[in-house]
């Protein structure tokens, strides 16, 4: 399907984009970033009351996360690809138009078909904010700068992951107010965001024909999906090794496989394969899997302990993680400061990763009786290696490909670093799980038969039920997993610093993501340029 790209209808300055109207754009992304990030993690302390509200089952409970994972972790490379062919400020507005009709549709549901089919949505639209907030950054800053900047949104992300579980706490903690504000809160915010990019948005957009690769977005979506519900559901409804796993498994690596070929003969291919020719590129795409894997699949089930090891109510745990916010706020924002002022980056990314291998490591000995304020210090060591990690690795592949592949690029490392992340959740998942079960078996015997726990469980006790001898049992097989959950999930922390170790250091390019763009067509439009 051809189509032709139109001009963007706003005005476009003949030069650079001034400091202020950079902070002008950048205040509707980060807003836009901020509660696209935080649809994921909000429910996470509401779905006990949303399911009993809307009588749903032990499926619901899983899928209504699961559904806004898969949808939004599929769409990222499609909608990177089309920031590379159409309107980046079209795009961005779409999605979050996406996003406002998906949550308008959740806080309004009034069964638990239409709240699934909302999360669809709303991860479509989260998909699309999350993948073109920095490519529309490296678009207008150049790389030499973008770490004053790339700084602060490694932060909005990671205070939208980590306060997501707060917010949801208070929310359904406060009665007038309650769980279906989870989805609505994020209604105002994404106008407002809307607004702010109409007003002050303003990128170029070069008039051309081009070709959307649909049957090789079908196909990675379609490969995509089935490998994340498999990893959803594996150790959950069928066992890890069963013929489900061999269907689905083989099923989506085949669709995979199938789109690997598609994608290299497309003349537009969604994500370009020789991509993968450039070391850095590959470097740090492997990185931010792994990085995904160890900070989702290791803190997603903090404030599980924080309440059931530690007896604290939702509103209390969300508190509790706010030393990790701090900490990669500030790691986040310092480092991107002193990346502009010398133009170095690599030091920070292994800094980072051997960072998050000591605060995995900590955490790796908590259990039912570690202090409130030992907890917190671990858990600020480990939000400062992610601060200094995450972000920077998307700085250091932008800087390393053409400005034609910015898009592309940036959509495959947000891309692998949400499948990571969705596949650690759910293996670390089965793993606490089962580590619960059998805990609870040595400790309690007969009467553990059919323990509670694990990801997306409606077993989990009901502390106030439980008898003193049982619940002091319960608050240490809970505590006991969830170190053990830390410590399986370092070796991966470990594999990231090995990886940072190899990527090569550039220097920064001084020009943006359109300067670049417009010196390149222009070097191709000369004859025997180069």
């Amino acid at each position: 399907m051809t189509a032709t790209v139109p001009a963007e209808t706003a005005k476009v300055g003949a030069g650079r984009m001034s400091r202020r109207e950079v902070l002008q754009a950048l205040s509707g992304l980060m807003v836009g970033m901020f509660v696209s990030i935080l649809a994921s993690t909000v429910v996470a302390n509401a779905l006990p009351r949303i399911i009993a509200d809307l009588n749903g089952t032990q499926t619901v409970y899983t899928w209504i996360v699961t559904t806004e994972l898969l949808a939004m972790t599929a769409t990222v490379p499609l909608w990177g690809k089309m920031a590379d062919l159409y309107s980046k400020k079209l795009l961005i507005q779409l999605s979050l138009g996406l996003f406002v009709v998906g949550s308008l549709i959740a806080g309004l549901t009034p069964n638990v078909e239409v709240l699934l089919a909302s999360r669809v949505v709303q991860g479509i639209g989260a998909g699309g904010m999350t993948a073109l907030a920095t490519i529309v950054m490296a678009a207008m800053i150049p790389p030499r700068e973008l770490g004053r900047y790339a700084g602060i949104f490694g932060a909005v992300f990671g205070v939208g992951t980590i306060a997501g579980p707060l917010i949801g706490g208070v929310l359904v903690d406060t009665s007038w107010l309650g769980w279906r504000w989870c989805f609505l809160i994020g209604v105002p915010f994404s106008l407002l965001s809307i607004f702010l990019l109409q007003r002050t948005l303003h990128l170029p957009v070069t008039r051309r024909k081009v070709t959307i690769d649909w049957l090789g977005a079908l196909l990675i979506t379609a490969g995509v999906s089935t490998v994340l519900v498999w990893s959803s559901l594996a150790g959950n409804k069928f066992a890890w090794a069963s013929g489900w796993t061999a269907l689905m498994v083989g099923g989506g690596l085949a669709l995979l496989a199938l789109a690997v070929w598609v994608e290299s003969r497309a003349a537009e291919p969604i994500v370009p394969l020789e991509i993968f020719r450039n070391r850095t590129v590959s470097l740090t795409t492997v990185a931010s899997i792994l990085v995904g894997v160890a900070m989702f699949g290791g803190t997603v089930f903090l404030s599980q302990y924080f309440q059931l090891s530690l007896g604290k109510s939702p509103t209390v745990a969300g508190l509790m993680s706010l030393p990790m916010i701090l900490g990669l706020l500030v790691s986040s924002t310092v480092a991107g400061q002193l990346i502009t002022k010398y133009g170095r980056w690599k030091r920070y990314l292994v800094t980072g990763a051997a960072v998050m291998v000591v605060g995995m490591l900590l955490l790796a000995t908590i259990d039912a009786g570690t202090s409130v304020v030992l907890l917190g210090v671990y858990m600020a060591v480990l939000g400062i290696g992610v601060g200094m990690l995450m972000q920077n690795l998307v700085l250091a592949a932008q800087n390393d490909v053409p400005a034609h592949e910015l898009g592309a690029a940036t959509s495959v490392l947000t891309f692998f670093r949400s499948m990571g992340g969705t596949i650690g959740v759910s293996a670390l998942g089965a793993v606490l799980a089962n580590r619960v079960a059998t805990l609870s078996a040595e400790k309690l015997g007969p009467l553990a038969g059919g323990a509670p726990g694990g990801e997306g469980s409606t077993e989990v006790p009901d502390l106030s039920t439980l008898p003193e001898p049982v619940l002091r049992i319960i608050q240490d097989v809970y505590g006991t997993a969830t170190g053990e959950l830390f410590l399986v999930a370092t070796p991966f922390a470990v594999l990231a610093l090995v990886v940072v170790l190899f990527i090569r250091e550039k220097p920064l390019h001084t020009l943006s993501g359109d300067e670049r763009r417009a010196r390149e067509e222009a070097a191709a439009a000369v004859p025997g340029a180069h």
